[in-house]
């Protein structure tokens, strides 16, 4: 079946998040009553709601923010098939989700659009949406999914492929590209340094960077999982 898809009209993605501020006790008195309730469940003798925020701060769309969106294109040229890079990336989360917003509009706004991500479906669509909702913007298209049939909605999700109908398995995308023997470059920070990276040596770029690197990783995954030989990395293209 995945062999009838289209890849040149898939929009590959990855976001990157932060909490809203570093400290738990920076948030205001009502964020900070909310966040208690919402992670009652999670806190134990040896584990406070300071460190639970920041765990997981960023991982809540009402208690975090969006600092890059990572997007990558596959095309056909001569020598076959490039991958395309683009970032969105800012302090200002409002600016970067109208960029974004504009990108969908312009290029991926008919019914034969795709976007595709890793574990996007529980994280990265929803959390796009809510932040776009909390900022005054209205849903593009593709992404606006309320009311629609499952067959509808044009999103694929490489961890849910990866199921086969499983649903208790999480897979990571770093365990995909191994097994599937996809290089992929050493990184200097993880997921878990990316707010210390933002909020103590104002790194954007060095995010960018990184939030990329996971796209091209997801590009080269999907390739493989529908049968077709890995892009050459002199065939990759950041702008």
């Amino acid at each position: 079946m995945l062999k009838k898809v289209q890849v040149e009209k898939i929009l590959f993605l990855d976001i990157e998040t932060v909490p809203q501020t570093y400290q738990f006790d920076k948030l205001d008195e009502k964020s900070r009553e909310l966040f208690e309730l919402k992670t009652r469940f999670m806190q134990k003798d040896d584990k406070t709601f300071s460190d639970i925020y920041n765990e997981r701060g960023g991982i809540y769309a009402e208690f975090g923010k969006i600092i890059c969106i990572s997007v990558g294109f596959v095309n056909e040229s001569h020598t076959g098939k490039q991958i395309r890079m683009k970032s969105f990336y800012h302090d200002d989360e409002e600016t970067l989700l109208m960029q974004f917003k504009k990108l969908l509009e312009e290029h991926y706004n008919s019914p034969m659009s795709i976007l595709c991500g890793h574990n996007a479906k529980e994280f990265d669509f929803p959390y796009i949406c809510r932040r776009m909702l909390i900022n005054g913007i209205e849903l593009p298209p593709v992404l606006d999914i309320a009311g629609k049939k499952p067959w509808e909605i044009n999103h694929l999700d490489t961890m849910e492929l990866w199921k086969f109908g499983d649903f208790k398995a999480y897979t990571s995308l770093a365990l995909l590209c191994h097994v599937f023997k996809i290089p992929t470059p050493k990184d200097d920070i993880s997921g878990a340094d990316v707010a210390r990276v933002y909020f103590e040596e104002n790194d954007l770029e060095r995010i960018k960077v990184y939030c990329e690197k996971d796209v091209v990783a997801l590009i080269q995954l999907f390739i493989k999982m529908t049968g077709g030989e890995l892009v050459e990395k002199g065939e990759i293209y950041f702008s």
